[in-house]
């Protein structure tokens, strides 16, 4: 097993849950599409600014901008700004445990473009999923909203979208520099994106706290910039099934995070689905080992 993937994607996985719950922070004292379009502006900027001054090319080729824009689009704008909307009527748990099922929707459209799944990978994805649907089944009997569910189920689609253009994405530069110069473009796509959204339908809504500038400055370094550029370097290494299976254990993470942070449960059932998305994650690392 690739020991040092398993680090990368573990790290991944416990700062991309996080975000979950530090964006419900956020939406209880900001309009959510405003706060996540100056989020991705602050962290563009700052991730090409790194990238400049470490020596990067800034401007992509033609066709890698197309892909570049496309991935802005879909993770970032799409996937982000769906469940920062939906956090306003779900709990980050429901939420990261939706997103979880993304890995699924990877491997089903990368099945469709030809890709073949060993019998023990897909044994793990669906041992995953098994592992999602029993933390989703004590949550949802709690009565969830439709609108918020049905907005977090469009996001994690279309961060398998965002997930399979990945690799043209970061197209064939290497290094911490070219891959910061990608992040910080991905960014300012969604930024912009997200921008246009806001100011045409959302009322804007401030109501400066302690606890929201903590957040905000927290999501912007962690699950903004971090998280991204350890998540570009995973795909890379492994690709994007294999990655995407990490996506996995944010249900374990996440209401663990939210537990501690909100003060949502955390239940037997939850732990017990937990142990068996990481069986899941096992069994996918396993199937794709090099003989």
């Amino acid at each position: 097993m690739d020991l040092r993937a398993l680090v990368m994607g573990l790290t991944f996985a416990l700062m991309w849950s996080s975000a979950f719950a530090t964006a419900r922070v956020i939406v209880a004292d900001a309009a959510p599409l405003h706060a996540l379009a100056l989020r991705f502006l602050i962290s563009g900027l700052m991730a090409l600014g790194v990238a400049k001054a470490l020596g990067a090319r800034i401007l992509p080729d033609r066709a890698q901008w197309r892909s570049v824009a496309v991935f802005g689009l879909m993770q970032n704008a799409a996937y982000l700004g769906l469940n920062f909307v939906a956090m306003q009527w779900v709990e980050a748990s429901l939420a990261v445990i939706i997103a979880a099922s993304m890995p699924l929707m990877v491997a089903a459209l990368s099945w469709l473009r030809g890709e073949r799944l060993p019998a023990l990978g897909l044994a793990g994805l669906l041992a995953g999923f098994a592992g999602v649907a029993l933390i989703m089944g004590t949550r949802l009997t709690g009565g969830a909203d439709p609108l918020g569910v049905a907005l977090c189920v469009l996001g994690a689609l279309s961060l398998a979208i965002a997930t399979l253009t990945l690799r043209r994405a970061s197209g064939a530069q290497t290094g911490i520099a070219a891959l910061l110069a990608v992040v910080g473009l991905q960014m300012l796509v969604g930024s912009a994106a997200l921008a246009v959204v806001a100011f045409g339908i959302e009322p804007f809504r401030l109501v400066p706290t302690p606890e929201l500038a903590a957040a905000f400055a927290y999501q912007i370094l962690v699950p903004g910039l971090a998280a991204t550029l350890i998540w570009f370097a995973l795909v890379r290494r492994i690709g994007a099934t294999r990655a995407a299976t990490y996506h996995f254990l944010n249900p374990f993470f996440g209401t663990a995070i939210a537990a501690a942070l909100l003060g949502e449960r955390l239940g037997l059932l939850d732990i017990l689905g937990a142990a068996v998305v990481a069986g899941g994650i096992w069994a996918v690392q396993v199937s794709r080992r090099p003989a």
